[in-house]
């Protein structure tokens, strides 16, 4: 009989005594969804008329991560910018500057699950809130309208001071930490 893995995500107390606030007001479904995408899209589109003269693809880059790899990437660094962990040594290939990232917007209907699964314990990690995204086996198919591409299973928006910072800070409203960061977690697992 195999033995039963444990979960290495556990529930955390808010440390302050506060409440927590249930996981099920970062999850985005129905017509919230369309509200959060209808939102951003409009805030993207107000953020364009101010990107000069550069190519649109350039431009989504500097204001989004897309994709599992890339938002790992900067979820990662950002964790060793916090710790101090990078060595004494001359990287050999130079790195670009960080931006950290505001938030890191997920689908949470991606499969298969384990592609996904390790973002919300560094997003949590990294004070970095999660918005998930449910949309019956299409929610890839709703963020890669965003950044004008066919599909993307994870987003992070850089933190840059543009219209779209503004946005997702209406959208989150303070209520998202990383204790519910972790809920989430909990959450795609099941």
């Amino acid at each position: 009989m195999a033995k039963k893995r444990r979960s290495s995500l556990r529930p955390v107390k808010a440390s302050n005594g506060a409440p927590q606030h249930q996981a099920s007001s970062d999850c985005f479904e129905g017509e919230r969804l369309d509200n959060l995408l209808s939102q951003l899209a409009k805030s993207i589109e107000l953020a364009k008329l101010s990107k000069g003269e550069l190519p649109e693809k350039i431009w989504i880059k500097q204001q989004f991560a897309v994709g599992v790899n890339d938002v790992t990437r900067v979820l990662e660094r950002m964790v060793e910018a916090e710790t101090g962990c990078q060595s004494n040594e001359e990287p050999k290939n130079s790195k670009a500057p960080l931006v950290p990232l505001q938030a890191v917007i997920l689908a949470a209907d991606c499969n298969p699950r384990w592609l996904t699964k390790h973002i919300p314990s560094l997003a949590s990690s990294t004070q970095v809130p999660m918005i998930l995204v449910k949309d019956n086996k299409r929610g890839s198919l709703r963020l890669g309208e965003l950044v004008k591409l066919k599909t993307a299973m994870a987003i992070g928006i850089k933190a840059k001071g543009s219209r779209i910072n503004e946005t997702v800070d209406e959208i989150l409203g303070g209520a998202t930490s990383a204790e519910d960061t972790l809920e989430v977690a909990q959450q795609i697992r099941t």
